[in-house]
């Protein structure tokens, strides 16, 4: 699965972005390092890059501006990677557009499942249906073969796991989805204490999908039960 993928491992210590590569590598993963965001940026438009592992605190453009401006233009995952545990950090990090997030100090072996899940989800596994039939909810349309998230005829810019997300519920419009089965279905892993993470998606998701946000048209609260797409 991961001989042909490319990720770009990003902090400011060469010994940290060695560590990764070594491990990556023996995956059969190809590393391309960078020492900050900007030369971050730069990486990005010289090679073809599959996953970003991305350190928060560096010189010249921090990770969260970094994941910002990576999401101007690309929707590839990110694995934000720092030494702050802080609920606040790790929410500040999924809001701007990071896919997952791992405190430092970090256990190598995880890092690389998490990467390897990323990567399966991001470039093999597609949609949850085998029909790549477009689904339209009153003007909100998914094209599952090109996954692309349309509102009126506007493609929307989506992240990998929000347009999961999307498809998640889109896929079963009318039916609640509880908040650990949102997670445990997207992220692929238990979903303890995911109240937080869940909900910065699904508040991002609004912002681009709905008109009016707080009073949205198609992704519902059911509340006490979880989220729904209106049908």
């Amino acid at each position: 699965m991961t001989k042909s993928f490319s990720v770009l491992v990003v902090d400011d210590e060469k010994e940290i972005r060695d560590a990764i590569e070594i491990y990556l590598k023996y995956e059969g993963i190809k590393v391309i390092q960078a020492g900050d965001g900007i030369e971050a940026i730069e990486k990005l438009d010289e090679h073809p890059i599959h996953l970003i592992i991305l350190d928060v605190m560096m010189p010249r453009m921090d990770g969260i501006a970094t994941t910002f401006k990576i999401r101007e233009q690309k929707n590839i995952p990110i694995i934000i990677l720092s030494a702050k545990s802080e609920d606040t950090d790790k929410v500040l990090g999924l809001q701007v557009g990071a896919d997952d997030y791992v405190t430092k100090p970090f256990n190598p072996l995880e890092l690389i499942a998490r990467v390897k899940s990323q990567l399966r989800r991001y470039v093999t596994l597609g949609t949850y249906e085998d029909s790549n039939k477009i689904i339209d909810l009153n003007g909100l349309t998914l094209d599952p073969e090109a996954k692309v998230v349309e509102v009126n005829g506007e493609a929307v810019k989506l992240t990998p796991i929000e347009y999961r997300i999307v498809e998640l519920l889109m896929n079963h419009p009318g039916r609640v989805f509880s908040i650990q089965d949102i997670y445990e279905r997207v992220w692929k892993e238990p979903g303890y204490n995911a109240e937080n993470t869940v909900a910065v998606h699904i508040r991002k998701i609004r912002e681009k999908i709905e008109i009016d946000p707080k009073n949205p048209r198609y992704l519902k609260v059911v509340w006490g039960i979880g989220y729904k797409m209106e049908k």
